[in-house]
């Protein structure tokens, strides 16, 4: 049987310790700055849902969360029981059938496979509402790594190539971050069209 949760569903309890640092929150938070109040944002790849959900909750965004191992989202529904989180691959959520004003996907898009990462990309963007932001994470230039925690192997497509999968569904790739930890981020806001 395949394993969904590209590796992290054998490795959850370690995952869960190690990640405690709070690397991600200061770019996260500057990011949801431009989103109304009380937006709905969601979470795709929430694993145990700290630090990212639980910096969005905090700052009274409304947050739905998508994981696919069984392990992380039952402790995320421990720690947020009143968030709504589905365990489910990427590929086969259908994201609670709605639309949503921001989608995160931290640390989660370089750990798909290639094909799968253009359908979450595809995904986002008919999940988006109108003018709707996107922000994932992945190296600026492509690279193939094995995974830190899993050893299985991470694939970013680099800058150019996002940038065209973005455009090509929807979305407008408007600025990039990067954060102490080295983490490349990737900001994009659905087109009016």
């Amino acid at each position: 049987m395949q394993d969904k949760s590209n590796g992290y569903e054998a490795i959850a309890e370690h995952f869960s310790r190690a990640r405690t640092v709070s690397i991600g929150p200061r770019v996260v938070r500057e990011w949801a700055k431009a989103l109304p109040a009380g937006a709905s944002i969601l979470d795709v790849g929430c694993g145990y849902g700290i630090p990212i959900s639980q910096t969005l909750l905090q700052d009274g965004f409304i947050v739905y969360g998508v994981d696919a191992s069984p392990t992380l989202v039952s402790k995320f529904r421990k720690h947020f029981p009143n968030t709504p989180v589905e365990c489910s691959s990427v590929e086969d959520s259908v994201f609670f059938n709605r639309t949503f004003d921001a989608v995160i996907a931290w640390g989660l898009i370089f750990i798909l496979p290639v094909e799968s990462q253009r359908i979450l990309i595809d995904k986002v963007g008919r999940a988006l509402n109108p003018n709707g932001k996107f922000l994932f994470t992945a190296t600026k230039e492509p690279f193939t790594w094995n995974d830190n925690l899993t050893e299985l192997p991470s694939v970013s497509l680099g800058l150019n190539v996002y940038e065209q999968e973005l455009t090509a569904h929807g979305l407008l790739l408007v600025g990039n971050d990067e954060d102490e930890g080295g983490n490349y981020y990737y900001f994009a806001t659905k087109s009016l069209r």
